[in-house]
C-alpha cells in the first residue's frame, strides 16, 4: 500500500484515522501516496496555533521574522530537485511549467524575506502621519497595523501546490499570524513535503506552519473572530465560505479568489505582420499551455480588430502547431498533462458547452501524445476556439474553461472592445498589446475597474515584460466581482490582511512613545 501522508498539526506529526485518498500519476495513472486528515483534534491544532505559534512569532521584530522567511526559503532551495521530480509525478509538469510554481515560490519568499528586514525592529507599522485633534496639537491621533492575534487558514488550489503555498505564508509569516495550509488533495504531495523539509529544518517556532491533508470538513468551524481565512478555487466553493457563520456572523477576515474569464487586447491599429500582432500571438499559445492551460491567470479571451480577425487567427495556430503534449519525463514534450482524470473530464465538458457556440480555428485533440497512453493520461491538447458574434454569445463571457483553450472574438472600435472585456464581470489580469503610448496608458486606466491587474505590452518591452500569468510579488494579485473581490501580494500591501488598524488617540509623547 502507498504511503499515508502525515499531518502536521498542535506542534506534531499525525496521520489520520482513515483509509486516505490515492493520489495519483496524472500520465501514467499509477498510485503515488495517500492523504487523510480523519480523526484529527482540529480545536486543538488551531488552539496550538494561536497560542504557541502566534505568540512566539509577534514577539520578534519583523527584521527577524524576515530572517525566518530566508531560511525557510534556504530549506527550500535546498530540497528543490526532490520538489521537482513531485510536480512532474503528481502534477504532470514539465520542468518550465515547475519552475513556475517551485521557484515562484522560493523568490517570492526571497523577496518578503528581503522587504521585512528592511522594517527593522519594528513590531507594529504606522499608517500616516499623526493628524491633530485639539488646538496646537496638544491631543492626536495615529493610526497603526498591529499583527491580528490568529491564525490564518489557508484553503488553496490544485494548480500551484507550491506556489500557492508561500506567496501567501510570507506575508502571514512576516506579519506574526501562525499559518494552517489545507491544500487541495489531487496535488497536496509538495506542499506536505515543503511543510516537511521546513518543519524537520527547524527554522520556524513550534506551531507557526500547520499542514491538514485531505478533508476540509470542519476546518472552517474553528475559526474565530481574530482569524484570517484565504481561498482560492471555485465559485460556488467561494459561495458556500461566504455563507459560512465564521464569516456572517464572526466577521472572520476573507480573501476569495475564484474564477477569473481574463482577456488579452490587441489596440487597433496595426498590420497583420507587425511586431504587436506577433507578440500577441506568442503570449496567447503560451498562457495557453504553460501548466496545461491550469492557471487562474491565464489568457481566456483574445480581442482583436474585425479585420485582423483571421490573420491573428492563424498567428496563434502557427504558434500552437510547435507544442508537443505527453509525458513530461520526455524531454521532447513541451506541454504536460492536467492533474487527474477527474479534471480533464471537466475541461472537455467545458469545451464541449463552448464549441456549440464558437468554431475550432486550431483543435489539437486528434494529435498523438508523447510517451502517453490516451486513454490513461489526464493530458489535454490545445484548443483555438473563434466567436464572429461576442455580443450575442454569453458562454464565451462566462465560462471558464481550465485548460488550454481560448477563444478569439472580433471587435467593430475600441469603445466595443473595451465593453467585451468588461463582460469578464471582474478578472485577475487583462494584457493589452500596441505601440501608442498614450493609447495603451488610456486603455489601461478604463480596464482597471475591472481586472486587479493590467499587464502592457509594446516592442520595446519584447524581452523584458513579466509575461500576461506571471503574479510577480511586487504586483498585486486579485480582482473584482467574479474574480473574488480578493487581493494578495504587491509588496508590503500583502500585510494589511493579516493586521488590525487601530487609531491611537493620546498626547504626543505618548504617541512619540509608541516607536520605542
Amino acid at each position: 500500500m502507498t504511503e499515508l501522508l502525515a499531518n502536521h498539526v498542535a506542534g506534531r506529526w499525525q496521520t489520520g484515522s482513515g483509509a486516505g485518498s490515492v493520489l495519483k500519476d496524472p500520465v501514467l495513472g499509477t498510485a503515488l501516496v495517500r492523504v487523510d486528515a480523519g480523526g484529527l483534534d482540529l480545536a486543538a491544532a488551531f488552539a496550538f496555533a494561536r497560542e504557541t505559534g502566534g505568540k512566539a512569532l509577534r514577539a520578534l521584530s519583523y527584521a527577524q521574522r524576515a530572517q525566518l522567511l530566508a531560511k525557510v526559503a534556504a530549506v527550500l532551495q535546498a530540497n528543490r530537485d526532490a520538489y521537482y521530480d513531485i510536480s512532474m509525478a503528481n502534477s504532470g509538469t514539465v520542468k518550465n511549467d515547475t519552475a513556475v510554481d517551485v521557484d515562484g515560490g522560493i523568490y517570492t519568499l526571497s523577496q518578503y524575506a528581503k522587504w521585512g528586514t528592511a522594517l527593522g525592529s519594528a513590531r507594529h507599522l504606522s499608517d500616516g502621519a499623526a493628524v491633530a485633534l485639539a488646538k496646537e496639537g496638544a491631543f492626536q491621533s495615529q493610526h497603526i497595523q498591529v499583527p491580528t492575534q490568529g491564525v490564518a487558514l489557508f484553503i488553496n488550489a490544485f494548480n500551484f501546490p507550491g506556489w500557492g503555498l508561500w506567496e501567501k505564508a510570507a506575508p502571514a509569516l512576516l506579519s506574526g499570524v501562525p499559518v494552517i495550509i489545507k491544500p487541495a488533495t489531487a496535488t497536496a504531495w509538495l506542499t506536505q513535503r515543503m511543510v516537511k523539509d521546513v518543519v524537520d529544518a527547524g527554522v520556524l517556532p513550534p506551531g507557526a506552519l500547520s499542514i491538514i491533508c485531505g478533508s476540509s470538513a470542519g476546518l472552517l468551524d474553528q475559526l474565530q473572530p481574530m482569524d484570517v481565512m484565504s481561498f482560492t478555487g471555485s465559485a460556488e466553493t467561494a459561495a458556500t465560505i461566504r455563507a459560512h457563520s465564521a464569516i456572517t456572523r464572526h466577521s472572520v477576515h476573507s480573501n476569495i479568489e475564484a474564477d477569473s474569464v481574463n482577456c488579452a487586447l490587441l489596440l487597433p491599429g496595426h498590420a497583420a505582420d507587425s511586431e504587436v500582432v506577433q507578440l500577441l500571438a506568442r503570449e496567447v499559445a503560451r498562457e495557453m499551455t504553460v501548466k496545461s492551460g491550469q492557471k487562474c491567470t491565464a489568457i481566456r479571451r483574445v480581442l482583436v480588430p474585425q479585420a485582423l480577425y483571421d490573420s491573428v487567427a492563424q498567428a496563434i495556430a502557427a504558434q500552437l502547431t510547435k507544442v508537443v503534449a505527453g509525458n513530461p519525463r520526455n524531454d521532447s514534450v513541451r506541454m504536460g498533462s492536467l492533474v487527474s482524470r477527474e479534471q480533464y473530464a471537466v475541461v472537455q465538458q467545458g469545451l464541449a458547452q463552448l464549441l456549440q457556440h464558437t468554431t475550432a480555428l486550431h483543435d489539437a485533440r486528434h494529435n498523438a501524445l508523447v510517451d502517453a497512453d490516451p486513454a490513461i493520461a489526464a493530458c489535454a491538447q490545445p484548443v483555438l476556439l473563434g466567436c464572429q458574434d461576442p455580443d450575442a454569445t454569453a458562454s464565451v463571457h462566462d465560462i471558464e474553461v481550465f485548460g488550454p483553450v481560448a477563444t478569439l472574438m472580433p471587435y467593430r472600435n475600441l469603445e466595443h472592445a473595451l465593453a467585451l472585456a468588461h463582460r469578464g464581470q471582474g478578472s485577475l489580469v487583462a494584457s493589452i498589446y500596441g505601440e501608442a503610448h498614450y493609447a495603451l496608458a488610456q486603455t489601461a486606466i478604463e480596464l482597471a475597474a475591472t481586472h486587479g491587474r493590467v499587464h502592457v505590452v509594446s516592442p520595446e518591452v519584447a524581452k523584458l515584460h513579466t509575461g500576461h500569468g506571471n503574479v510577480m510579488p511586487q504586483s498585486q494579485h486579485g480582482g473584482p466581482g467574479r474574480a473574488g473581490g480578493g487581493a494578495e501580494l504587491g509588496g508590503l500591501r500583502a500585510l494589511d490582511f493579516y493586521h488590525r488598524k487601530a487609531a491611537i488617540q493620546a498626547q504626543p509623547s505618548v504617541q512619540q512613545a509608541l516607536d520605542n
